[in-house]
């Protein structure tokens, strides 16, 4: 009979469990996902904080005018997405392809 050490069973079983795991992520990037709608709500406030962390705020009524003052209108086809830096990003140019697939997107 073959006597392991403990180090190397450990060893083992971890390759099994990051195998099992990576494996199901390696499929993942196989199929390109379709999109899906942004769940924005009326009463939800959304924010990009200066750490560069996303949040949401439920919102009131008090102080929509405030609110409202020196906002914008974000435009029709306006696309958002975070580099590889962690910034977030925008951008009002085209971002389809003539049969409607993303142009950004996994091959």
């Amino acid at each position: 009979m073959t006597r392991f050490s403990t180090k190397t069973v450990l060893m083992a079983a971890a390759l099994v469990v990051a195998a099992a795991l990576a494996a199901p992520s390696t499929s993942a990037f196989a199929q390109a996902a379709a999109p899906t709608p942004w769940e924005l709500k009326p009463d939800m406030g959304y924010g990009y904080g200066k750490d560069g962390k996303t949040l949401s705020y439920k919102m009131g009524t008090n102080n929509a005018g405030m609110l409202l003052k020196g906002a914008k209108k974000v435009p029709k086809g306006t696309l958002f997405f975070i580099g590889q830096n962690g910034q977030l990003y925008m951008r009002t140019g085209p971002y389809l392809e003539g049969d409607g697939k993303f142009m950004f997107g996994a091959e």
